[in-house]
């Protein structure tokens, strides 16, 4: 069975994990941070930290059937920083400079892989778009990247749409944005539950960038972007 269903007019890919990585890594950033205000953490201590605070926060979106806006975005990554960094000098400034640096393009980088990829699935007359969980700081971010910047006229946000991954309502706009069925929208990421099981439960394809080869019983699954051109 091919990797991109023959009826697929429509490719979305998660943005963050997938296309995009911070860099350096978000732990030792906000180690980097902390260590400005006074708070001495190893990146490692930092990601166990930040993994605690990120699952009270999908806990909490899961109650709400994964509402989101600017508004809660903004305060779920201020509970997540405070909670990481407890022990700051100052957790408002602190948390504002993380806030802020993930706006910026020279936070991030692309896969090494995106850009072939992505022009060849474009050349084969597939409409390619963005589909994350995340807010208005995205857009500058994709914005300072050429192989992105020429998608963003179909970008899905969950701050925007008001739903997050895994939530059916960020598929179906998805499928509004691509003016495709559900079925003719191929859905790529690395996150299990929201990237692929939430675009299959929302009766989209979905195909899980699993580098590590850690989900070996997902059926449709990719170790890296090039193994869509195949």
């Amino acid at each position: 069975m091919p990797i991109i269903p023959v009826h697929a007019r429509a490719i979305f890919f998660d943005a963050v994990g997938t296309l995009l990585f911070p860099e350096p890594s978000a732990p030792a950033v906000y180690a980097d941070t902390a260590r400005r205000y006074g708070l001495q953490l190893a990146p490692g201590e930092v990601r166990s930290r930040f993994v605690a605070a990120y699952r009270v926060e999908e806990a909490a979106d899961v109650a709400t059937s994964w509402a989101t806006s600017e508004a809660r975005e903004r305060e779920r990554w201020h509970r997540i920083v405070t909670q990481t960094l407890t022990g700051v000098s100052d957790p408002e400034a602190c948390y504002r400079d993380l806030f802020d640096h993930f706006a910026l393009p020279a936070a991030w980088r692309v896969a090494p892989d995106a850009a072939e990829v992505l022009t060849a699935l474009q050349s084969r007359g597939l409409m390619l778009g963005m589909g994350s969980n995340y807010d208005a700081r995205l857009w500058p971010v994709l914005g300072g990247f050429p192989e992105l910047a020429a998608r963003l006229d179909h970008v899905v946000i969950s701050a925007a749409v008001g739903v997050r991954k895994p939530g059916g309502g960020f598929f179906r706009e998805v499928t509004r944005v691509a003016n495709c069925a559900l079925n003719e929208v191929l859905f790529v990421g690395d996150d299990l539950e929201n990237d692929y099981t939430g675009a299959t439960a929302a009766g989209m394809h979905a195909v899980l960038l699993d580098p590590r080869a850690d989900h070996a019983h997902i059926p449709h699954r990719i170790t890296d972007l090039g193994e869509l051109l195949h």
